[in-house]
């Protein structure tokens, strides 16, 4: 891989305008037009030689600065004079001067001068991040020592009641020395220090003391309680068997809070959220060492490639200065590094280096030829598949004979979702191709651990999988609730920490009002209102088993009132739902964007149920009207909501014209074509109040799956712009900080 490819690969996106052009310094090494004076306008006749020198090949080169003594090329001396110097200005800036300005041409001061201000960025956005991850250090330590502290007040709680409990066992030792026993294991008490641990619940744990005559019983929250004898005083011997076991207590306290830190359960959720504020801190160092090392990298290789061209050796005075600036001298970053491995280790991985290592950097996932051929292998399948389907149809007409209109309108809807499912998930494959390609950053929008995302392959994997399932299934007329219930299994195989996320961000939409919503919850929300059709289905599916019509070949299921009830009920659940989390995050962030978001789901139920309506009851003209206008209303809000505010496009004064100032795509009529298309499949419903149908038997069906596949095509495209403009806010933040940064140290 070529270093330009290697290094644009190694980008953080977000932080990917503060990396050194490698590309534009390259340009201006490549293209420069010598004969009608482009760049070199005032040259020499010797700079005139230097330049007439970058159309000789190199080989050739240095074969003429070679002598020939008796048969032996020997290689000329070169020359020890620096064609630069490298000065660091007073207000902190790199600036190149030539020391033999007369050889020096146009290109080069325009090479140089850009060098040095692609320089003067990384250094100065380097030492703002150094700075600023050291700040954050010092934010983690305080909430650190915070919760130690509330975990040595808790275990000196323990202690005392575990005090309360030895006084009552010495009383009851007084009382019957013979008869009176201490349960125990390997010491003469359970250490504290399991007690107080995260894992074990509070208050199961209790002190035991046995005798012939009574126990006594001691639990946490609870007052001391002896069964007959509780009067007496306590002696000196007393004193000295507490004070024995005291002192065993807290040397075993001591020894486990040295190697892992042990709190209360009540603390247990702030230790968790610190756990994962010190991955992602660590990880973001890493990346930070990366860029250092990255950029260091890149400016040896431009001025390496400068001293092919120009042969001048400009590469050593200039990367002096790359490696004596804070950029490749400072150490602040790796000694950082190491001090957040140690506390990472000793307080959340029980002073176990390979454990905590494993959790702080995860194995990247390769992606292997098995995988490609699984994938392919699938495919096959599927198509070979479809071809059976459609040959067993053919051959036995079962769309032609008498009586099979009633079995096909049954067969249709009820496998039918099963295709929508494989569409999306074949959708989300591409949306996460093309989200690599432009370099979105989605699993940090996500939220996915480092190296568990999936790729497009392992997607298509899972897609493909799918349809060979539910068509084996058709041909055989079975069941299919095997295929979901996989998603269930708590086994840790098939993407299980994918399968967790999701059935994770799907409980947050059901119970939508009762979390805080993240991007991914809401971007969840989003495709499940593009599967409304997907959903009807599973409902026909539920009722066609659950009510035993599958014995008869028969469906009575839409002469039901609780199934036609049902299917204004699950056509609306998904928009309720963004509807609840729009209000969620209104109260949560006091943004009136949320307001304007809600309204456009609320519109957008009463439009599915004036069309569901309907299509329950096309006699009654009144539904048709009311359906007509609020789906146009509807469909009009939706349209301006994805391009203004999930898209980021018709801006005012922008750069370019009725889209926006930054665009990841070079090509500008994508976007132009992606709203047309956005509008024309946003409009899809007209179909269904204007009865319009395909000239053949079964059309209805057919024009159900052709409505609701090209809905599931309209979110695709909807899903790679969401996220691009996502990504672009996150640069913008970033970059946002970054200024606010330099004003307040000015």
């Amino acid at each position: 891989m070529k270093f330009g490819k290697e290094f644009s690969s190694q980008m953080v996106s977000e932080w990917q305008q503060a990396y050194m052009d490698y590309d534009y310094l390259k340009i201006l090494l490549k293209h420069r037009d010598h004969h009608s004076g482009g760049l070199n306008r005032k040259m020499t006749l010797d700079s005139l030689f230097s330049c007439l020198q970058l159309f000789t090949p190199r080989r050739q080169r240095l074969c003429n600065s070679q002598d020939v003594e008796g048969g032996v090329q020997l290689k000329a001396k070169t020359t020890t004079t620096r064609p630069i110097e490298v000065e660091t200005t007073a207000d902190g800036q790199v600036q190149t001067k030539f020391l033999m300005e007369g050889e020096v041409g146009e290109y080069e001061r325009e090479f140089f001068g850009r060098l040095d201000k692609e320089f003067n960025k990384v250094i100065k956005f380097y030492e703002e991040k150094a700075e600023k991850v050291l700040k954050e250090e010092e934010g983690l330590q305080g909430k650190l020592e915070a919760l130690i502290t509330a975990g040595s007040k808790h275990n000196d709680i323990k202690y005392s009641r575990w005090k309360r409990v030895a006084n009552i066992a010495s009383r009851a030792k007084v009382e019957n020395p013979e008869r009176c026993e201490w349960e125990e294991r390997d010491e003469e008490i359970t250490p504290l220090s399991a007690d107080i641990s995260p894992s074990s619940p509070v208050g199961a744990k209790s002190m035991i003391v046995r005798s012939q005559a009574h126990t006594v019983v001691i639990e946490d929250g609870e007052s001391s309680r002896v069964g007959q004898s509780e009067d007496g005083a306590i002696e000196s011997a007393d004193a000295m068997d507490t004070s024995k076991m005291s002192n065993n207590t807290r040397g075993n306290i001591q020894e486990s809070n040295k190697t892992e830190l042990k709190l209360s359960r009540e603390n247990s959720k702030k230790v968790k959220k610190l756990k994962h504020a010190y991955i992602k801190f660590y990880r973001e160092i890493i990346d930070l060492q990366n860029y250092s090392f990255s950029n260091a990298k890149a400016f040896s290789k431009i001025l390496k490639k400068y001293e092919k061209i120009a042969s001048r050796d400009a590469r050593n005075p200039y990367m002096k200065v790359v490696d004596s600036s804070y950029l490749g001298s400072s150490d602040d970053v790796v000694r950082l590094t190491k001090r957040v491995e140690e506390d990472f280790i000793k307080h959340f991985a029980e002073d176990n280096r390979t454990k905590g290592m494993n959790i702080l950097r995860p194995k990247m996932t390769r992606e292997r030829h098995r995988l490609t051929f699984s994938t392919g292998f699938s495919a096959g399948c599927v198509f070979s598949l479809i071809v059976a389907l459609a040959a067993i149809i053919r051959t036995r007409n079962s769309l032609q004979e008498d009586g099979q209109e009633i079995y096909m309108n049954t067969m249709f809807p009820l496998y039918s979702w099963f295709g929508f499912v494989m569409l999306h998930i074949m959708v989300y494959a591409a949306n996460i191709y093309y989200w690599r390609r432009y370099r979105i950053n989605y699993s940090k929008i996500f939220g996915f651990k480092q190296g568990t995302e999936l790729g497009h392959r392992q997607v298509l994997l899972v897609a493909f999988s799918i349809g060979v399932f539910a068509l084996l299934c058709v041909l055989a007329n079975l069941d299919m609730e095997g295929i979901f219930g996989v998603l269930y299994l708590p086994f840790d195989f098939f993407y299980h920490s994918k399968r967790k996320f999701y059935l994770t961000c799907m409980f947050h939409c059901i119970a939508a009002p009762f979390y805080e919503v993240s991007f991914a919850d809401s971007f969840l929300g989003d495709q499940f209102t593009s599967q409304v059709q997907a959903l009807r289905s599973f409902e026909f599916y539920i009722c066609y088993y659950g009510w035993g019509d599958f014995k008869h070949r028969k469906n009575t299921c839409t002469k039901s009132h609780a199934y036609n009830g049902f299917f204004f009920i699950v056509a609306v659940i998904p928009f309720v739902s963004r509807l609840l989390q729009c209000l969620r995050r209104l109260v949560d962030d006091k943004k009136t964007d949320h307001r304007w978001n809600g309204l456009k789901y609320f519109l957008t139920i009463v439009a599915v149920c004036f069309r569901t309506a309907y299509s329950i009851q096309p006699a009654q003209i009144a539904w048709r009207v009311l359906a007509i206008i609020f789906s146009v209303v509807a469909a009009i809000f939706g349209t301006y909501w994805d391009f203004v505010h999930d898209w980021g496009l018709l801006k005012r004064g922008s750069e370019n014209r009725w889209l926006r100032d930054n665009l990841l795509i070079p090509q500008k009529e994508v976007y132009f074509i992606a709203m047309v298309l956005n509008v024309l499949l946003r409009f899809a419903w007209i179909q269904t109040v204007l009865d319009f149908n395909l000239p053949f038997r079964h059309s209805t069906q057919t024009m159900v799956a052709v409505v609701a596949s090209l809905e599931i095509i309209r979110r695709g495209i909807w899903n790679f712009f969401r996220l691009e403009n996502e990504h672009l806010n996150n640069v913008r933040k970033e970059e946002e900080s970054r200024i606010k940064g330099e004003d307040k140290d000015a």
